[in-house]
């Protein structure tokens, strides 16, 4: 069974920094075929696409407003993914989750993100 938990996140001032976690269970980063992502939900609205990363070759994608400033990566040994993200902005602000495609869809619980002075 895949689980996913997600951690890392937590109330921060506009400009900083924040690394979230997705430690992943019942499937290995290394063996498997795998596209693993990171969305956020804000209140209110729709769950919407922030990061993505394929087991082939590590091929990394990003929705505009995160480009140049989050940072999507995993440890094979640790089957860990991690959003580095940096300057963070108030728009920030949401509940972010982990989502895992091996096979089926799975999703985490998510760990909220506040971005706020």
């Amino acid at each position: 069974q895949v689980q996913l938990v997600e951690s890392g996140g937590g109330l921060v001032q506009p400009g900083g920094s924040l690394r979230l976690s997705c430690a992943a269970s019942g499937f290995s980063f290394i063996e498997s075929n795998y596209v693993m992502y990171w969305y956020r939900q804000a209140p209110g609205n729709e769950r919407e696409f922030v990061a993505s990363i394929a087991s082939s070759g590590g091929s990394t994608m990003y929705t505009d407003s995160v480009k140049g400033r989050f940072d999507i990566s995993r440890d094979n040994r640790k089957n860990t993914m991690y959003l580095q993200m940096n300057s963070l902005k108030p728009e920030d602000t949401a509940m972010y989750y982990c989502r895992a495609v091996v096979r089926n869809s799975y999703w985490g619980q998510g760990t909220q993100v506040t971005v706020s002075s």
